[in-house]
């Protein structure tokens, strides 16, 4: 038997590469978006008026630069390290059409964005995550990107602001993939023994590997509300426990009440507590 047939046939939303963003399914048809909580139906331009928010408070997934829009002043981003994109370097079966149907997906040639801004006027690092990009999965180059950018800032004196959605590691890149955990993380590490601010805003969901690395290493950790974070599925996790879980398990209001967070942050407020923090811990003259 071969082995690689087992791999053949995609189970779940990561392994289909890709899928469209929830403010664009249907949208073309019928100019709206159901809200999977409260169901009410919203109108495509009332959610750009709420920053793809539901009047219920469920926040639509939203793309990586539509994150970057939201929170930095206008035109003040500067992308970096385009050039660095995913590859197959194990030949997994069938890596290669995912990869070019996640591009499809979501425009983007990677699960990240990474580059500069100001953000009321304060310059910092930001990178955001993209979950149409097989749900900002991390591989070589996902690591590779977050590792220059934390350098960058590192050498800058830049405070980072991390915006993070993922499933974790990405399998398809096997050990490779979670190298980018230590790579990622020893990154952080310098950042920090420099003195230096990293913010991360975890988004719906952070899971796996990321949030085991660089997701949950910030000084400030911001979430969400309702986001899942977490590392093992809910699933797996009662699979393997054999109990239970409680109602919420791996919501970020259950994180913050166990102390796994620092605050949860509704999006229209997000750009003006991160200026704060950052205007709280800025190296730049008042």
């Amino acid at each position: 038997m071969a082995f690689s047939a087992i791999f053949r046939k995609p189970k779940n939303e990561l392994e289909k590469g890709g899928r469209p963003p929830d403010n664009q399914m249907d949208s073309d048809v019928e100019m709206s978006q159901s809200c999977p909580m409260c169901k009410a139906v919203n109108s495509i331009a009332a959610l750009l008026e709420t920053l793809y928010v539901c009047k219920c408070g469920y926040c639509f997934r939203i793309t990586a630069r539509q994150r970057i829009e939201y929170l930095a002043d206008k035109d003040s981003f500067t992308e970096y390290y385009t050039d660095i994109v995913s590859v197959d370097p194990i030949e997994f079966p069938e890596y290669q059409e995912k990869l070019d149907k996640a591009r499809e997906a979501s425009s983007e040639p990677e699960a990240v964005l990474c580059g500069s801004a100001t953000i009321n006027g304060l310059d910092c690092a930001i990178f955001a995550m993209d979950p149409n990009f097989m749900m900002g999965s991390m591989g070589a180059a996902v690591g590779e990107k977050i590792t220059k950018l934390f350098e960058f800032a590192t050498e800058k004196g830049l405070p980072v602001l991390g915006c993070t959605v993922s499933g974790g590691a990405r399998m398809q890149e096997g050990i490779i993939s979670l190298m980018q955990m230590a790579k990622t993380s020893g990154a952080v590490k310098r950042h920090s023994d420099g003195g230096n601010l990293y913010i991360t805003l975890l988004t719906d969901p952070t899971t796996g590997g990321v949030t085991a690395s660089f997701a949950m290493q910030g000084d400030i950790l911001i979430a969400e509300p309702g986001a899942i974070v977490g590392f093992a599925g809910a699933r797996v996790v009662e699979q393997t426990v054999r109990k239970k879980l409680p109602p919420g398990f791996q919501k970020a209001e259950v994180m913050l009440e166990h102390g796994f967070l620092d605050m949860i942050v509704p999006r229209s407020e997000q750009k003006d507590i991160i200026t704060t923090l950052l205007k709280m811990h800025s190296r730049q003259p008042a």
